[in-house]
């Protein structure tokens, strides 16, 4: 569907969906757990003053690879477990996590798995490219004066025209071919940035993240 532009305003554009199936996602984030995860920090001995109920044993904190919850989980007995490892959390019997504790925020990260989210959320990115590029071919107006694409940081009326442009055009197939032809730095990381800033908070809205 052609966005057209009148008067610097979209049409069509819708204030509920984000982009294309953004219903069918939301569907998604609403009834579907992470199947695997990517470990941003390990403690063998648990958190320091872990509030009552935690389970004794080693502590992992690590970062879901569809919908990029934060959770914490007890590793089985004997496991030791690096950062950006990729470890299955679903429900079926799991080899290196005993347990699954919980959701967590942003803020209960320890600096060490702070560290380490960026490049997690990087390396999902490039695995989940795929999806990532249907985003940028079928992403849709927020408001009358806001795309989607703007949501992503570095990613003015300028480049986002040059989205909509090249995309009525031929979708794009890649990330490379998103760079090449819409001439936008390194599309992962600016996609990256974006999934940080709705884990931290600072995003309005959450365009790929599970609501807190």
């Amino acid at each position: 569907m052609r966005i057209e532009r009148r008067n610097n305003c979209f049409f069509p554009y819708s204030i509920v969906n984000l982009w294309a199936g953004t219903m069918e996602r939301e569907k998604e984030l609403e009834k579907r757990y992470e199947e695997y995860a990517y470990v941003l920090d390990f403690l063998p001995h648990g958190r320091p003053g872990a509030r009552p109920g935690y389970r004794a044993g080693a502590l992992v904190q690590v970062i879901g690879e569809e919908f990029f919850t934060l959770l914490e989980a007890i590793a089985k007995e004997g496991t030791v477990l690096t950062p950006s490892e990729k470890v299955y959390v679903g429900k079926d019997a799991r080899d290196k996590i005993t347990y699954i504790i919980g959701r967590i925020g942003y803020d209960e990260l320890t600096s060490a798995a702070k560290m380490e989210l960026a490049a997690a959320i990087e390396k999902i990115v490039i695995n989940r490219e795929s999806w990532f590029v249907n985003f940028f071919n079928t992403a849709q107006a927020v408001t009358p004066r806001m795309h989607a694409l703007e949501l992503i940081p570095g990613i003015g009326k300028k480049y986002m025209w040059q989205i909509l442009d090249e995309r009525e055009r031929n979708p794009f197939r890649s990330f490379e071919d998103l760079q090449q032809r819409a001439n936008i730095p390194s599309p992962a990381k600016l996609v990256a940035k974006r999934i940080l800033e709705e884990l931290s908070g600072e995003g309005k809205y959450q365009i790929f993240t599970r609501a807190p």
